[in-house]
């Protein structure tokens, strides 16, 4: 199997993913801006999660254009990480729906946690097969961005319940930290595209 045929089956699922949460979001009964005062953290919630999941697709999209050849263990750590995204749509209407709860945002953090995991098994899966000196380990190098994170999304399961506000600035905390592409990857990327 080809990087490409990896990449396109996961797109469709992240899409699939996208979708569903974007169909969790139920129109406000009334007709003016205060019927949409209690959807507030419902949409909130999506934001955040739609961030997340773009931000997974655009990171997996560079980490597969780095990637030329696959076998049998990166199909199921690819797997492993399509697994914990596709229950951010559940997690993410059960954050919303109990308007910030402990329980709900502790979980959320746990989901964050374990997708953080399955996409570092997957990077390591791939690294593993190309090489400690291919284009990915290069540039992911030691990963520092990816262990600080996986550190801050545990530290805000027990954080819930000391204070919700603190989970959440964490997940938008982590959020921040991946918005922009690693650089380092970009360049690989750019350089395996014009052959250097």
């Amino acid at each position: 199997m080809t990087s490409g045929r990896l990449e396109a089956f996961s797109d469709a699922v992240i899409a699939i993913i996208i979708t569903i949460m974007v169909l969790e979001l139920q129109p406000p009964h009334g007709v003016d801006l205060d019927a949409l005062r209690p959807l507030l953290p419902v949409f909130l919630s999506y934001v955040l999660s739609f961030i997340f999941l773009g931000i997974y697709w655009n990171n997996h999209h560079h980490m597969l254009h780095l990637t030329s050849r696959i076998n049998g263990k990166i199909l199921w750590a690819n797997l492993h990480l399509l697994f914990w995204l596709s229950l951010v749509p559940f997690v993410t209407g059960w954050l919303g729906e109990n308007h910030l709860a402990p329980v709900p945002v502790a979980c959320y953090g746990a989901v964050l946690l374990m997708c953080g995991i399955a996409y570092t098994l997957l990077e390591r899966s791939i690294i593993a097969e190309q090489g400690a000196g291919s284009q990915l380990a290069a540039a992911v190098g030691q990963d520092l961005k990816g262990w600080i994170s996986a550190g801050l999304y545990a530290l805000s399961i027990p954080l819930a319940f000391v204070g919700t506000w603190i989970s959440l600035g964490i997940f938008v905390l982590v959020a921040v930290m991946w918005f922009v592409p690693d650089p380092r990857i970009e360049a690989r990327v750019r350089a395996a595209h014009r052959g250097d």
